[in-house]
């Protein structure tokens, strides 16, 4: 999912294509899939995005970019997709292969969510503007999730390489620190 503005990130350059460690996060997010299990990949775009879409030498499926649940259904609806899909955010700049495989190993049938304990996005220093209670605990959203045609699962990590989304400086700052 590369399609955002970004508006928090307070950057001229589209949010996927900010650099960390010299990197276009797009990139390392293309990286961790291509070094994965996962057969293909598909970057999804919107007009929102439109440096990005010119970046991107691979399959691109655009989107309306209304917002990432609208994207992520029109996403879906494209026929080269078909469930279960595991779906990522651009903004995971520390993604790895054998992360995305553990994801992988944690699903068993329907959709998955992976969350992380929201202490400890606060531990590393990134920002945790989006959590909620799951089974008494207050968690967020990774931006990993596998979608399937029923159910809802959580897989929950403290696993940093999922934990430091990128949505300001500050995020950009510790996720280089961590590379």
């Amino acid at each position: 999912m590369c399609g955002g503005r970004g508006t928090r990130l307070d950057t001229d350059a589209e949010k996927p294509l900010f650099r960390v460690g010299g990197v276009p996060m797009v990139d390392r997010v293309l990286g961790a899939l291509d070094r994965s299990r996962i057969d293909t990949a598909y970057a999804v775009t919107s007009p929102a995005a439109p440096e990005t879409r010119a970046h991107l030498d691979g399959p691109c499926i655009e989107t309306p970019g209304e917002g990432y649940v609208a994207d992520l259904d029109a996403a879906l609806a494209d026929q080269r997709v078909s469930t279960p899909v595991l779906t990522v955010a651009a903004d995971l700049p520390l993604l790895d292969g054998a992360i995305l495989d553990r994801v992988l190993d944690a699903h068993d049938s329907g959709s998955l969510s992976v969350l992380v304990p929201a202490a400890r996005k606060r531990e590393l220093g990134v920002s945790d503007d989006t959590t909620f209670e799951r089974d008494g605990r207050e968690v967020a959203p990774t931006g990993v999730n596998v979608v399937g045609d029923a159910g809802d699962d959580a897989w929950l990590t403290d696993d940093f390489r999922v934990a430091v989304n990128v949505n300001t400086l500050a995020d950009a700052r510790v996720a280089e620190g961590l590379l």
